[in-house]
């Protein structure tokens, strides 16, 4: 799938997970302080951002050359294995990864989805390994980025997790590479060959402390004035993802659809009008202090402001019925990888039952949660807890995303000025 063009203007039916089919392509970047991601946001203030990264390039150091990405203790040259029968099986992949001793991995905040525990959880698997965790905040579009700095160097990126629109324009740095599960995967959600492939997701979710305001059930209910003051979103939508996604939230829960984001624009103009709207990044910290008590963020990110506040703030989550807004992260493996077999390994890792299963732990919806559900290797738990999603949701494609960002950056200042 994506291959070629995208389809466009598409509304999808979905289960308690996201897309199993059709899914549009477009860049589900990350927002706020986790990381201002541009990724399907290609104006200019991405390509500012592009010009200055060098600088953070990364605290990665530039160290001497890369590993030899030849064929290592196994005789498998990790670097061209498009699947794990390359190896043999996964014990010669384990083996191969053991000998390298090394993964660097980019752009992974811990409080994100849960990865600190799926990067905790790999080392205590594969202690042999030592991963490199370079720059956490930084933005699909410094990834790469990165990668092209530190090419040939063994302190390059192994590994890409990735806003759609940074993969769907980064393809030449990435080795296709299909994991075992490679079947269990919608195809919508992968590019045919392996070259990136999606892993989690979530839809766009309001998170709200039950004991500073009364329970929205729909969009508009956040321009009562129980909400004075008290309405946030993650970052600023002309540059971050997540906040571009509330918009598009606004837009399509206002009755509009994606190709068009006024009606969005004009929802936030009305909340910041009505004295709604603050004008904070949220952070766990600020919903502690009550600086932010409602917030529009992904629904996995809300539930892990829960959980990190848990005994101190009450904290619950809601994904309005009607149209829902949601989005895919995807992962590819860098064609330069130092560390080739280590990097499959890794791929192999989030791809796992056990690696799924800490996604869902952090409230991220896993790719592989339909076919694990019928398998019975679920945490059933943990799906049951997630909330609930919508039978309708919109994706925009390519071209709506561009259209988004090219009106929010016209639009987007006056209106909450």
């Amino acid at each position: 799938m994506f291959s070629g063009a995208p389809p466009h203007g598409r509304r999808l039916l979905l289960a308690s997970l996201l897309p199993a089919t059709r899914l549009h392509t477009s860049a589900f970047s990350r927002g706020g302080r986790h990381r201002s991601d541009g990724g399907n946001l290609f104006t200019t203030r991405i390509l500012a951002a592009l010009a200055t990264a060098t600088a953070l390039a990364l605290s990665l150091s530039a160290c001497s050359g890369a590993a030899d990405a030849g064929p290592g203790t196994t005789g498998v040259d990790a670097a061209s294995a498009t699947s794990l029968s390359a190896f043999g099986d996964l014990a010669a992949l384990e083996d191969a990864a053991r000998a390298e001793g090394a993964l660097n991995v980019i752009a992974l905040p811990r409080d994100w989805a849960n990865y600190g525990a799926v990067l905790d959880a790999f080392s205590e698997k594969y202690p042999e390994i030592t991963i490199t965790e370079a720059s956490p905040d930084a933005s699909s579009a410094e990834e790469i980025l990165a990668a092209d700095n530190l090419a040939g160097q063994d302190t390059a990126p192994d590994v890409f997790d990735l806003g759609l629109a940074v993969a769907l324009s980064s393809t030449d740095r990435f080795a296709p590479y299909q994991v075992a599960a490679w079947a269990e995967i919608p195809d919508a959600l992968k590019e045919t060959s392996g070259l990136y492939t999606g892993d989690y997701g979530g839809y766009l979710a309001i998170g709200y402390d039950p004991d500073a305001v009364p329970a929205p059930t729909e969009l508009r209910d956040l321009l009562g004035a129980e909400y004075t003051g008290k309405v946030a979103i993650n970052g600023d939508p002309t540059q971050a993802g997540a906040a571009f996604a509330a918009v598009g939230l606004a837009t399509v829960q206002s009755g509009s659809d994606v190709s068009d984001f006024q009606a969005g624009i004009d929802f936030f103009d009305e909340l910041n009008q009505a004295g709604n709207f603050v004008k904070i990044d949220p952070t766990s910290a600020t919903i502690a202090s009550g600086e932010t008590p409602v917030v529009f963020d992904w629904d996995y990110l809300n539930v892990g402001y829960g959980t990190s506040l848990a005994g101190e703030r009450n904290w619950e989550v809601v994904v309005f019925p009607g149209t829902g807004y949601a989005g895919y992260y995807n992962q590819a493996v860098n064609k330069d990888a130092p560390n080739p077999a280590a990097a499959r390994l890794w791929q192999e890792f989030l791809y796992s039952d056990e690696g799924q299963n800490l996604w869902l732990a952090g409230g991220a919806r896993p790719v592989r949660a339909e076919a694990m559900a019928a398998a019975g290797t679920i945490d059933a738990a943990l799906f049951a807890a997630l909330p609930a999603a919508p039978a309708e949701t919109v994706v925009p494609s390519e071209a709506e995303s561009a259209a988004g960002a090219a009106l929010l950056g016209a639009k987007w200042a006056a209106a909450v000025r």
